[in-house]
């Protein structure tokens, strides 16, 4: 039966296309929304949902016209203002003023406050971000994210020292909050800051005991600062709680302390359960140093890595460079990241809508479905091939820029199934003892493991680098010039 306007109950369509944006994996209904408007052409809600349907199918430059329609119908709804300007704001478009309308409506709600802190970075003012930031964590001294944002900017600012202080002021009015404790030795340690971390951490250990927070983090910054002796018997004693994150680190501990079968024990039963992804890598690293063959079944099949030259399906590199270059506001890296000697775009990428951007996401989405239709037979242990991807949907992406002596560390992405590298613009010397290249199976360095990588990608303008998520992978430093990437992480397949 043809469904006609007269037919279309709007209430009910509301209704259904809310529940279905609350769903991952359903159809969304735009048809039926958009019949309902011709019954409703008022109703910010309706236009308002049109839109989150439109932001969910990647086709923001269509769904900014119907939110703005929304807001300009309901100018007094907070969820209606804020996913306005949070729209503008993932295309790429000045918002500033936006989020700020938002923010009257909804002063409290961090969500907000956060997204006018990336607008006003975006455009350039990290000063007023930083002001305003810290002006909402006097307010909520007890927002654990805001303090984490605040030392996150800090520190892509330049600042060395002093970047989690937000979280000592906050912990002299509230000192019972182990989650300010957490976050901050969290933000320490990723800053490879273990000194002050231990600082930290004595300190609350002294005014509550030895918690489970404290007892896990001495271990973690006993073994990354090289103390095995004094860490063993507490990674032993920690063991009995059974807490994956927890045995992460101890896994990390012994493949550094040279205990490679040793770490295979702890990871084993964990390969198994829900937590598994935070434990690949160093699985694969462990299996490659005890000779396990379970290392050939993880990474030894060639077609899980390719390379694609993709420039034919491309404007001018130039013209997505420039474009990419204009992204580049921050002053140097983020601490929680890989990059080294160089910055990284924040917000993702592929939410953006300059053509250029919007070609090149397609181009690669086409390209990504064409390397899950080459990688082997589906296997329901394998961390790829137990969910292969078909509908390609990017967790994140994001531009890195390097200059003279830049590299990333090697690292691992737990948050997607397949990764990337592809490249606009290289340096002269590329090719030179490979600097610059890719490289696949090295371990972090932190870890002192005699293993070389497996792979190396010599990298080109117009190539696609793609391979799996849980698999080491950086990049050797190079001389003078610029190297500019782009990169994501591609979802699991349902």
């Amino acid at each position: 039966m043809t469904i006609t306007s007269a037919s279309v109950d709007p209430a009910r369509v509301l209704d259904a296309a809310i529940a279905a944006l609350r769903t991952p994996g359903t159809t969304l209904p735009l048809d039926d929304v958009e019949r309902a408007l011709k019954i409703a052409p008022n109703d910010p809600r309706l236009w308002h949902v049109k839109g989150l349907i439109l932001r969910e199918q990647d086709r923001r430059e269509l769904a900014l016209p119907a939110l703005q329609r929304a807001a300009q119908l309901a100018p007094m709804e907070p969820l209606i203002s804020h996913g306005y300007a949070r729209t503008l704001l993932e295309a790429g478009l000045p918002c500033v003023e936006e989020f700020g309308r938002a923010m009257k409506l909804g002063p409290n709600n961090p969500e907000v406050v956060k997204g006018m802190v990336s607008a006003l970075m975006a455009a350039g003012r990290s000063a007023d971000a930083i002001e305003g930031l810290e002006l909402a964590l006097r307010r909520s001294p007890l927002w654990t994210d805001g303090h984490s944002l605040l030392a996150s900017i800090r520190w892509s600012e330049g600042e060395r020292e002093g970047f989690t202080r937000s979280f000592d002021e906050a912990l002299t009015q509230h000192p019972n909050s182990m989650e300010l404790r957490r976050d901050q030795l969290v933000a320490l340690v990723e800053a490879e800051h273990y000194a002050d971390a231990m600082a930290r951490l004595e300190q609350g250990a002294s005014l509550y005991g030895e918690h489970i927070l404290f007892a896990s983090h001495r271990a973690a910054i006993l073994s990354e600062s090289g103390d095995t002796d004094a860490a063993d018997p507490l990674f032993d004693a920690l063991a009995e709680l059974n807490f994956a994150n927890i045995e992460t680190w101890h896994a990390r501990h012994l493949l550094r302390s040279g205990r490679p079968d040793d770490a295979s024990r702890v990871m084993d039963p964990w390969l198994d359960t829900p937590d598994q992804d935070l434990f690949w890598h160093y699985a694969s690293s462990a299996w490659r140093l005890t000779g396990d063959p379970r290392s050939d079944w993880l990474e030894g099949d060639q077609r899980l890595v390719g390379e694609y030259d993709i420039s034919d399906r491309l404007p001018p590199l130039e013209e997505i460079a420039a474009t990419l270059r204009k992204l580049h506001v921050a002053k140097s890296e983020f601490f929680s990241q890989s990059v080294r000697g160089g910055t990284q775009t924040d917000g993702n990428l592929f939410q953006r809508i300059e053509p250029e951007i919007v070609a090149l996401r397609e181009a690669i989405r086409t390209t990504v479905a064409e390397h899950s239709a080459q990688l082997p037979p589906p296997d329901p242990k394998h961390p790829l091939l137990r969910s292969i991807p078909r509908d390609i949907r990017f967790t994140g992406s994001w531009s890195v820029r390097l200059t003279a002596g830049g590299h990333h560390a090697n690292h691992v992405h737990p948050m997607g199934c397949l990764s990337s590298a592809f490249y606009l613009v290289l340096p002269p010397d590329l090719g030179d003892n490979e600097a610059g290249w890719l490289t696949l199976g090295e371990p972090q360095a932190q870890l002192g493991l005699d293993l070389a990588p497996h792979r190396l990608i010599e990298p080109k303008p117009g190539r696609l680098a793609l391979f799996p998520s849980w698999m080491w992978h950086g990049t050797r430093p190079f001389g003078e010039g610029e190297r500019l990437t782009v990169a994501f992480d591609v979802a699991r397949g349902g």
